[in-house]
């Protein structure tokens, strides 16, 4: 758990997925997929504040690293989110380097950041404090995610933000935002993620992409992503019915 964001930063292949559905038990049986990490939606699923502690403590079971992606910019969500005791953030649509530098200074304990001490369940409810604040600004991962316009026009700069360690491409968001939805749009979607990516490598950090079905990582791969999030558990839950079902009817046919 602890070599999480050194896994990140060194930029060792890592596969994780999204986790959606509000309940421990979801999470318990992505844990025990085989997955490198989880990151919790916050962002786009139903779920509640106190539910966000409920699932990281349910991953923190089974010993796999959970994220959180939070609603937005706040300070307030990025903290709660590494108060329930995260290993990280996603903060989503990070345009701007003054955006992903308040992403790392929410998340970061001073001298390097502006994140608040307080007793919550990543400091042990207040027992454990003083051993916490000596190890987390090592332990955490901030990561941010570029999918608009602003943002890939501003790749370099946020890439050259000290303390973000992995730039994370949202291509749905993307190709939204920059015109490529659909077939048409494939060629130009797909030399925007490739500026995104070639910007993050140059600098250093590590580059990550949601791909939607394994197929698409070894493309990624190959110039230089390292972080992936496939699909999500909601995905996979109705990939797998659906195929289930498909496959029982052909054996009634």
């Amino acid at each position: 758990m602890n070599e999480f964001r050194q896994k990140c930063i060194g930029k060792a292949n890592l596969v994780g997925s999204f986790a959606a559905i509000p309940h421990p038990v979801a999470v318990e049986v992505m844990a025990l997929a085989g997955l490198d990490f989880l990151c919790i939606d916050w962002e786009h699923a139903q779920i509640s504040r106190d539910m966000i502690e409920t699932m990281v403590r349910a991953a923190d079971v089974h010993r796999v690293p959970a994220m959180v992606r939070v609603p937005g910019h706040a300070a307030e969500a990025i903290q709660a989110a590494l108060d329930s005791g995260a290993q990280g953030v996603l903060v989503p649509r990070v345009s701007t380097a003054a955006q992903a530098a308040t992403a790392v200074k929410a998340s970061r304990y001073p001298p390097l950041g502006e994140r608040g001490v307080g007793p919550g369940r990543a400091a042990g409810y207040g027992y454990r404090i003083p051993e916490y604040l000596a190890g987390a600004n090592d332990r955490t991962v901030v990561a941010v995610q570029v999918e608009t316009a602003e943002g890939l026009a501003n790749i370099d700069a946020i890439a050259a933000v000290d303390g973000v360690d992995v730039i994370f491409v949202g291509p749905g968001d993307l190709s939204v935002s920059i015109d490529a939805i659909g077939p048409q749009g494939v060629d130009r979607l797909n030399a925007a993620i490739r500026t995104i990516i070639g910007a993050t490598v140059a600098h250093g950090k590590a580059a990550g992409i949601f791909c939607a079905s394994p197929q698409t990582v070894s493309r990624w791969a190959a110039i230089g992503a390292s972080f992936f999030v496939l699909a999500s558990d909601t995905m996979f839950l109705g990939a797998g019915a659906a195929a289930n079902a498909a496959a029982a009817r052909d054996e009634l046919a």
